[in-house]
Order: C-alpha cells, then sequence, then structure tokens
C-alpha cells in the first residue's frame, strides 16, 4: 500500500472518531439538561450554613458560586472531585456531600483523597430534595448576583467548570 493511500486511510479514521465524540458530547449534554433539576426559583435559596469543620459559610455577594452535590458513595461523584477541588482553588465553591455520613467521616473522607473543598454535610438528603437534586453529581452554578447560569448532572471536566464560570459573569 502506498504512502498516499494510508495518510487517507488516517485521516478517514481520525475524522469519524471526531464525529462520533462530537456526537457523544451532543447526547450526553442533551441527557444532562433532561436530568438536570428544575427549581422553583432561579435566584440562590443558600446564602448561609455550618460547614463540616464548624465554621460558618457564607454566600459572597458579587461572586459567581458552585454549588456542587456529592455523595461519598458514588463512583462518578469520586472521579470528579479532583475537577471540584481545583476549581475551587480560584473560584468560590461549597459542596453538600449527601447521605455520607457524619461529619467526621466526610472529613476523613476529604482528608484520605487529598480533597480541600468547603463541605455541607447533608447526611439525610433534606438539602438536596430542597434543591430537586435526585441523580449525583450535580452542579449548579450561580452568577454574581446569585442568579442561576448553568446546572451540569454528571461527570464535568475542571475545563468545563471554568468554561461556565467565566460564561457566568
Amino acid at each position: 500500500m502506498d504512502t498516499n493511500k494510508i495518510w487517507d486511510r488516517v485521516k478517514k479514521i481520525v475524522k469519524e472518531a471526531g464525529l462520533l465524540l462530537l456526537l457523544i458530547f451532543i447526547f450526553s449534554n442533551i441527557i444532562g439538561w433532561l436530568r438536570a433539576p428544575k427549581l422553583e426559583s432561579n435566584t440562590l435559596m443558600l446564602t448561609k450554613a455550618t460547614l463540616i469543620d464548624g465554621s460558618a459559610w457564607r454566600y459572597e455577594e458579587g461572586k459567581p458560586l458552585v454549588l456542587h452535590f456529592w455523595g461519598m458513595w458514588c463512583p462518578v461523584c469520586r472521579t470528579e472531585a479532583a475537577n471540584v477541588d481545583a476549581v475551587s482553588k480560584a473560584y468560590n465553591v461549597v459542596t453538600v456531600a449527601v447521605n455520607s455520613g457524619d461529619d467526621a467521616t466526610v472529613a476523613h473522607y476529604l482528608k484520605k483523597h487529598n480533597l480541600n473543598f468547603k463541605v455541607i454535610n447533608d447526611p439525610h438528603g433534606k438539602l438536596a430534595k430542597r434543591f430537586k437534586v435526585t441523580v449525583f453529581p450535580t452542579t449548579f452554578l450561580f452568577n454574581a448576583n446569585g442568579s442561576l447560569k448553568f446546572t451540569e448532572v454528571g461527570y464535568t471536566t475542571t475545563a468545563g467548570l471554568l468554561a461556565r464560570l467565566k460564561l457566568a459573569h
């Protein structure tokens, strides 16, 4: 086989793979949109809470907020945790550990996995119900005025979170 035919074949495979990835991306976004909780209000319903370390958390007006619901029992959440942690180093991120045990159990999990994001414990899922979260992980992104801009259900990348934060301004 001559090199031109080989390169033509490689180009065709790359083109088809790219198209397949694009279709998967589109399909997964449609599924995520369909599964996203529909809130009664697009205004942030959580402005203060107690974190697992006992400190008080307050929503900082004028800054976008990532509100991330997850569980220690959720395999996708475990995979995504490093992405949320990376974003939390530069942006206002608060997470909600749902049905994951007491504060000490969640704190031990964070330490074991070297995660440093802020955590509100929701041991009985009451806060998750308030936000109509039924799929984990679920991430809400509120703009600097506290208005909901994006809801993401399922795995998201660091780049995806950062892009949404840029669009939320």
